[in-house]
């Protein structure tokens, strides 16, 4: 019995003391957080062309405001308002020409004029001969020694003073009959005319009465302000070759976008820099020159006074670096990047920016590398030597599907 209880009592030790020694022992080791997904991307590779964005204004190349010459009331405006004065050339489905009337002041006094002196010539032509017979008997006479010399000389000047008569009245004969040619408003140039600025009736003075206006359609002027600074670029780049230009002068190829356009799709010309820096701006001001033609069954894009942007390229196209716009911060007005390196931890990169192309890519001209890999996501919870997952993917590019990289994924740990 004794040796029973020994027995029991030694195992009933053991017990304890395996249950103590399993308590006393640490817990398992538990996983740490989870490292952060990040996309990253290699920099896109491709050749760009550099250039700067302004805004600008269109302009007609011809603008013309109808004023009369004379002063009368208008009694004819045969145009419809906003009609197209068309060229010389054209002659089928032209309303308006150039050279076709727009207005006509009352005619009848300039035509009462003109009359008033074609009769004065009339009668100058009379007294003249009038005045030759006389100065023929007095020659005779003289001639015969029965006249004075004075009365030849009168006789003379009587002739003369018929002359200039006639003179002037084919003066005034060429003012009145200018008057009343005046008195018919015709269209001076090629282009679209505005409204009735009077309608008729109204008295209209002469050289101060706005009728109408008429504006060329096609080309068309695009005006807008460049800074100093790239104004001297641009005739550095020039000198240096890097800008061609297609003729003498200040012909350089530029770009347009309308309102609600995507890019520039519009070509054109810079064929005019003003010359003299505006000193109180620092911008000097410059001009293209656009086609602007009428599609069949269609309507021209551009007017006058249109607002427009402008791509002036100031270079030739060169290799470069591109980032998603996304993946650059700010950082007190310095533009900067992160980059995941070899070790999975990112880094901080200041880099210099240039323009921001079409499909949404910026520039990078310093500061990147081919090989890196630039975090394109999620910028705002990273934070400098913070260790993340990269997830690698293409460049994004806004409205394009994204696609595999071709580039090795970075070696991990």
């Amino acid at each position: 019995m004794s040796k029973r209880v020994l027995w029991g009592g030694s195992c009933l030790g053991a017990l304890l003391i395996a249950f103590t020694a399993g308590c006393r022992q640490k817990p398992a080791q538990q996983s740490g957080p989870a490292q952060p997904v990040v996309p990253v991307s290699r920099p896109v590779q491709r050749e760009v062309t550099e250039f700067v964005e302004y805004t600008g204004r269109t302009d007609a190349v011809q603008s013309v405001g109808i004023r009369a010459r004379v002063t009368g009331y208008l009694v004819r405006s045969p145009f419809k308002e906003g009609d197209i004065v068309r060229g010389p050339s054209t002659i089928f489905g032209a309303r308006l020409r150039e050279g076709d009337l727009l207005f006509e002041i009352d005619p009848r006094p300039y035509k009462a004029q003109l009359e008033q002196a074609q009769s004065q010539v009339k009668l100058g032509e009379a007294q003249l001969k009038l005045s030759e017979a006389n100065y023929a008997r007095a020659k005779d006479t003289f001639d015969k020694g029965a006249g004075s010399k004075q009365d030849l000389d009168t006789a003379k000047a009587t002739v003369d003073e018929a002359n200039a008569r006639i003179e002037a009245a084919k003066s005034s004969v060429k003012l009145y009959d200018l008057n009343l040619s005046f008195a018919q408003v015709r269209a001076p140039i090629s282009g679209q005319v505005s409204r009735y600025y009077y309608t008729l009736g109204n008295l209209i003075n002469q050289d101060s009465t706005l009728l109408t206006t008429v504006v060329s359609v096609d080309p068309m002027y695009a005006y807008f302000d460049l800074d100093e600074r790239t104004l001297l670029r641009v005739r550095t780049a020039i000198n240096q070759g890097k800008i061609q230009v297609r003729t003498e002068g200040t012909e350089i190829p530029v770009a347009m976008g309308l309102e609600g356009e995507t890019g520039f799709p519009h070509e054109g010309t810079l064929n005019f820099v003003n010359n003299v820096v505006n000193p109180s701006t620092g911008t000097i001001a410059v001009r293209g020159l656009f086609p602007n033609p009428k599609p069949e069954n269609g309507r021209r894009l551009l007017s006058p006074g249109m607002f427009v942007r402008i791509r002036l390229p100031i270079g030739q196209p060169r290799p470069t670096l591109l980032v998603v716009d996304r993946a650059l911060g700010s950082d007190q007005g310095q533009k900067y990047a992160y980059v995941v390196n070899e070790e999975h931890k990112i880094e901080y990169r200041r880099v210099k920016v240039g323009a921001l192309q079409d499909d949404g890519l910026r520039v990078i001209e310093e500061g990147l590398k081919p090989t890196d890999w630039v975090v394109v996501g999620a910028l705002q919870q990273l934070k400098p030597k913070m260790e993340v997952d990269p997830e690698q993917t293409a460049m994004p590019t806004p409205g394009a599907p994204t696609q595999d990289p071709s580039a090795p994924a970075p070696p991990k740990q």
